[in-house]
C-alpha cells in the first residue's frame, strides 16, 4: 500500500465520521424508537458538577449512541452480519431457527429468597387463599431448540426453590411443557401466546377448583399477522416472519374498569387500537396500568380473584373472567397499597402472585406484598 493510498483512505474515514456528525446534529432528535419500542437519549443537561462526576460524558455519549443516523438500520444490518459469521446470540437473545429465545440472566445474590419470603409474608397475613403462580419462558419450555451450549439460569431450579416456602403452587410449567410442540410463546416476543394464556388458564381453574374451560368455545380470531415483539427489538434480528396475534375471548357479559389515571374509567378486554403500532401485545387489557377489574355479569356467583400480576396476566385474564364474577389484576409496579388490605376490603376469596420467572427473579416491588 503506497503512502498516498494511505493518506487518502484516513482523508476518506475522517470524512465519512465528519458526515454522520454533522448528519447527527442536522437531524431532529428523535425521542422513540418504534423497533426497539424505547424512549431514546436525549442531550444531556450540562452542569459543572455533571462533568466532575462523568455523568455529562456519559450522557452525551449516549445521546450519540441513540441519535445515530439510521440507527435502526445499522441494528439489523449488524445483526445479519454477525450472524453470517455464525453468532447464534444477539443482545442476550438467541436465534433458534426462526424463533427468538431469551436467554434468563442469573438472579441478584438473595433477591430471589427475599421475593418468595414476600410471598410467604403475604399468605401469612391475607384471609384469603394465597398461590404462587410462576410461569417459565421459552427457554425453558423450548430448551431443546437453543443453541448448543446456550447459557440460561435453571429456572427449575427457581420452581423447587419456591415449592420449599410451602405456599401452594400453580404448575404452569407441566401444563406449557405438554403442549410444547404447539405456539405456546410467540417467535418474536418473550409473552406466551393466546393458546398458551388458555392452556395456563386451565391449569390455574383446575387448580382453584374451578371447572376448565373447552378450546371449541374459544375460537380464535386473527387480528395481527405482522406483530414484531421484544426480542425483535432487542435483538437486532429484523429478517425474521412476524407473529401472528389472535384473540379468543369474547367480550359479551363482561365489564373493564381501568384505575390507569387513578379514578375508575371504562376499559376494554382487547384495545384494537394498540394493533396498530408497535407494542402490540398490549391491546390486552390495555398494557400496564396499576388496577384493572373484569367483571362478569353472568356469573354472580363465582368468586373473587385477585391477580398481582406481572404483563403474562393480560391474556390470561379474560379467560379467567369466564369462571369468576370478578377478576382483579394489580400491578406493584404502581399500586403501592397493602395487596392483603385490598383483598379484604374487596372480598376477594383467592390471591394468585402471577409472574413469569424470569421477571420473579429481577423485580424489587415484591416488597410491598409484606406490608
Amino acid at each position: 500500500m503506497t503512502k498516498a493510498y494511505s493518506r487518502f483512505l484516513t482523508a476518506l474515514f475522517v470524512l465519512f465520521l465528519g458526515g454522520m456528525l454533522v448528519w447527527s446534529l442536522v437531524l431532529p432528535d428523535r425521542e422513540r424508537s418504534e423497533v426497539e419500542n424505547r424512549t431514546l437519549a436525549q442531550w444531556p443537561a450540562f452542569s459543572w458538577q455533571s462533568l466532575k462526576s462523568g455523568s455529562f460524558t456519559e450522557g452525551v455519549e449516549e445521546y450519540f449512541a441513540d441519535q445515530f443516523p439510521l440507527r435502526d438500520q445499522w441494528t439489523g444490518l449488524k445483526a445479519r452480519a454477525e450472524q453470517l459469521l455464525g453468532k447464534r446470540e444477539f443482545n442476550g437473545v438467541y436465534l433458534c431457527g426462526e424463533t427468538l429465545i431469551s436467554r434468563v440472566e442469573k438472579p441478584e445474590p438473595g433477591l430471589t429468597e427475599k421475593n418468595l419470603g414476600y410471598v410467604s409474608a403475604l399468605a401469612d397475613k391475607a384471609e384469603a387463599r394465597v398461590w404462587l403462580g410462576l410461569i417459565p419462558s421459552a427457554a425453558e419450555v423450548w430448551k431443546d431448540r437453543l443453541p448448543a451450549g446456550a447459557e440460561s439460569w435453571d429456572q427449575k431450579a427457581v420452581l423447587q426453590q419456591a415449592a420449599e416456602t410451602g405456599v401452594p403452587m400453580v404448575d404452569f410449567c407441566a401444563a406449557l411443557t405438554e403442549h410444547r410442540e404447539e405456539p405456546v410463546f410467540y417467535r418474536t416476543d418473550h409473552h406466551w401466546t393466546t393458546l398458551g394464556a388458555f392452556y395456563g388458564a386451565n391449569v390455574l381453574l383446575e387448580t382453584l377448583g374451578k371447572e376448565p374451560l373447552e378450546a371449541a368455545d374459544f375460537p380464535p380470531e386473527t387480528v395481527s399477522e405482522d406483530f414484531n415483539g421484544t426480542l425483535y427489538s432487542t435483538s437486532g434480528v429484523h429478517w425474521l416472519t412476524p407473529d401472528t396475534m389472535e384473540f379468543r375471548v369474547r367480550d359479551a357479559g363482561l365489564s373493564v374498569t381501568s384505575w390507569r389515571t387513578g379514578a375508575a374509567e371504562p376499559a376494554a378486554l382487547y384495545d384494537r387500537t394498540y394493533l396498530d403500532r408497535k407494542d402490540k401485545y398490549s391491546a390486552f387489557l390495555g398494557g400496564n396500568q396499576p388496577l384493572c377489574v373484569i367483571r362478569n355479569e353472568n356469573l354472580p356467583d363465582g368468586g373473587k380473584l385477585l391477580l398481582v400480576r406481572d404483563s403474562y396476566s393480560d391474556a390470561l385474564a379474560p379467560f379467567l373472567a369466564q369462571r369468576f364474577s370478578e377478576v382483579h389484576l394489580l400491578d406493584l409496579r404502581y399500586y403501592r397499597l397493602p395487596a392483603a388490605r385490598y383483598a379484604a376490603e374487596n372480598g376477594i376469596d383467592d390471591i394468585v402472585v402471577l409472574y413469569s420467572i424470569p421477571n420473579f427473579l429481577t423485580d424489587k416491588n415484591l416488597v410491598f406484598l409484606s406490608q
